[in-house]
């Protein structure tokens, strides 16, 4: 498979701690990889630095193989990344459609009055809130503001979809269809990195997870066999348990 993400040695520093360190790891084409660890282990961290969000203190971050660490967000988001927040993101005083057709009017190859509204419409469908563009963004539930800001990460067309907890806070029913959600996504060739602390949503969506713990990789590799590591284990649960 070809890569779309390499990362090198990526560290952050935020004065005398280090949050990030020497963390390497590639993500390729088509494939969803979770990117797992307790709180405090610097998953999301690296998140915002591939987002744009925050500048690497040193190492490299690659999309198809162009060097995109340290660029502002804006510039990364048109080269093709996307993400969603551990705390959602919505811009409260416009509609439920309005906060879709921002995004798609700012991408490379936007989309403007009927086209976007039109578009705006299905994405809205496939994340379930099909017919609820007309709502105001801040009437909305935590779940359903949740599939708004997913329907505008996609909205993007990214190459690469940077998901942090989107699926915390469901419940059964509806984290069977955001599993499933995020399946079509892989299947129609969309490539995911996702940080997420329920394992059934990891075991079911992804082929291979990397764990960090304390800002450092500990494990990467097929997810049955990580999951069964005792150092994640350990990680996890404490020593006790490993």
């Amino acid at each position: 498979m070809t890569t779309l993400v390499d990362i090198q040695n990526l560290k952050k520093q935020f004065g005398g701690l280090t949050a990030v360190n020497a963390v390497t790891f590639s993500v390729a084409e088509g494939e969803t990889v979770a990117l797992l660890g307790p709180n405090g282990s610097g998953k999301t961290t690296v998140l915002n630095m591939i987002s744009g969000a925050l500048a690497p203190t040193s190492g490299s971050i690659s999309l198809a193989g162009e060097d995109i660490g340290g660029l502002a967000p804006n510039r990364i988001a048109h080269k093709g990344v996307a993400r969603t927040f551990q705390l959602v993101r919505v811009l409260p005083s416009l509609t439920v459609a309005e906060n879709v057709t921002a995004a798609l009017a700012f991408r490379p190859n936007h989309l403007w009055g009927h086209a976007a509204r039109d578009r705006a419409e299905q994405l809205l469908a496939e994340v379930g809130l099909g017919g609820r563009g007309d709502e105001h963004a801040n009437d909305l539930t935590y779940i359903d503001q949740k599939r708004m800001e997913l329907a505008r990460a996609l909205a993007a067309e990214p190459r690469l979809l940077l998901l942090d907890e989107w699926l915390s806070g469901l419940n059964p029913t509806e984290l069977r269809t955001g599993i499933d959600l995020i399946t079509s996504l892989g299947q129609r060739g969309m490539t995911v990195l996702l940080v997420e602390h329920i394992m059934e949503a990891v075991r079911a969506l992804c082929s291979r997870a990397v764990v960090m713990n304390v800002g450092n990789k500990i494990a990467d590799g097929p997810t049955a066999d990580v999951l069964a590591d005792s150092a994640v284990i350990s990680a996890y649960l404490g020593e006790g348990h490993a």
